[in-house]
């Protein structure tokens, strides 16, 4: 058995032991889990329990109706995707006896599993999931903060300020310079600021003559490096470079009024636009619920992602300290369905089942071609480890790459029906 084919079935294996229901059995009547984020993780965690539990009460918290995902938000800034292909909301969730309650939680108390609303209404829990995704963390680079981040737009999180970079990068013109600033790990989306170099510089190939990428980075490594600098060699020859942190690329100032972005070694870069992504942490109602240790992200056993700070507390997706496991939404999906898993298991005074995770992140670097990272997770006590990884062969022939593409976005609508129904 080749190594891609072992895993390959092991990825197979462990999408089954998530996805695949046990016999239902009869959960407490009265149980009731509130869900706080309407993400890929809190939509997918409630769609499943409310299958596997139809006696237990679920209701979610998320204010936005619909938003614009985080996965293919770079082919939406391209152009290659339209807004509406990308946009989904968990709305439709209440079709099937989920509650959603279209607000914000402005607070969480997870002693007591309460959860306080916008409207001042307080909702009571026997389990509470938390999934509220991210916050920037600034304050590390000089002059960037939440007002000069509006000139310098990273749409990490969506929104107008993703409009806002989407009409920036459109009205480019030849021989603009791009300056794209990533962050030090753990952040959303690991390959993301390399994936939007890509794209970018496949559609201002499509509109100019001369352009110029550079990413800065805070780091001296990034997923899929070889598969991504293979393809920028092939596809935009000397048009993206990439300076580690080693080389002096992290981003240690900014004037965001004039589009200058300083590095560590000095250099100063002009840039026609400046992405700068900024540090981050998990968002501000999981610091102020207790939830997070000094990393800034939020402390789970693996065994159904159970704080470890406060018991009857779940904690999904990107604000969880769940390394190895990459924050993406493939992992989010997988945290989910496992945290589904043992709600349901243990609210019906069932064994809980055995930990199995999966991730796969796939990147496009122009339409049809596209690379991918995967693996599979256990778990030893606390600790989750790696049981199989692999990437995309770095000789893949064109029809692979393209074949990748299409999984891509496979993948993706896959994602979006298990979490919102769409």
């Amino acid at each position: 058995m080749t190594a891609r084919l072992r895993r390959r079935l092991l990825l197979a294996g462990a999408a089954l032991a998530t996805a695949a229901p046990p016999p239902r059995a009869r959960a407490a009547a009265s149980a009731r889990v509130v869900i706080v984020g309407g993400g890929f993780a809190g939509a997918a965690c409630a769609r499943l329990l409310r299958r596997l539990a139809p006696g237990v009460a679920v209701t979610l918290v998320e204010p936005r109706a619909r938003f614009v995902t985080g996965p293919m938000s770079n082919a939406l800034l391209a152009g290659i995707a339209p807004e509406a292909a990308v946009t989904h909301g968990p709305a439709a969730l209440r079709a099937i006896g989920v509650e959603v309650i279209a607000q914000a939680a402005t607070a969480i108390d997870p002693v007591a599993l309460r959860v306080t609303l916008a409207d001042g209404r307080v909702l009571a829990a026997d389990r509470l999931v938390v999934a509220p995704g991210i916050a920037p963390r600034f304050g590390s680079i000089d002059g960037l903060d939440a007002a000069s981040s509006e000139l310098m737009p990273h749409g990490w999180l969506g929104g107008d300020q993703l409009a806002k970079l989407r009409r920036r990068f459109a009205d480019l013109r030849d021989g603009a310079t791009v300056v794209i600033g990533a962050p030090q790990n753990p952040y959303r989306c690991p390959p993301g600021p390399y994936e939007r170099a890509s794209l970018m510089a496949w559609a201002l190939a499509r509109r100019t003559r001369r352009f110029r990428i550079v990413i800065a980075d805070a780091k001296d490594d990034f997923t899929k490096r070889r598969l991504f600098q293979l393809g920028w060699d092939r596809l935009h020859p000397g048009r993206i470079e990439w300076i580690a942190r080693a080389a002096g690329g992290e981003v240690v100032g900014v004037d965001a009024g004039a589009g200058r972005v300083r590095l560590a070694n000095g250099e100063t870069l002009s840039a026609d636009l400046a992405s700068i992504v900024p540090p981050q942490r998990a968002a501000d109602i999981a610091v102020a619920a207790d939830l997070v240790d000094a990393s800034g992200w939020c402390p789970v056993d693996p065994a159904g992602f159970r704080s470890l700070r406060h018991a009857g507390v779940h904690v999904l997706g990107d604000a969880s300290l769940a390394q190895p496991m990459p924050k993406s939404a493939f992992s989010a999906n997988s945290q989910a369905k496992l945290c589904a898993f043992v709600l349901a298991a243990e609210l019906a005074g069932r064994p809980m089942p055995g930990v199995r995770l999966v991730n796969t992140c796939y990147s496009l670097l122009a339409p049809d071609e596209a690379i991918s990272v995967s693996a599979v997770y256990g778990a030893a006590g606390t600790q989750i480890n790696v049981i199989s990884e692999g990437t995309s062969d770095l000789a893949a022939s064109a029809e692979m790459r393209a074949h990748e593409a299409g999984s891509a976005w496979a993948v993706y609508a896959g994602l979006v029906a298990e979490s919102f129904g769409d």
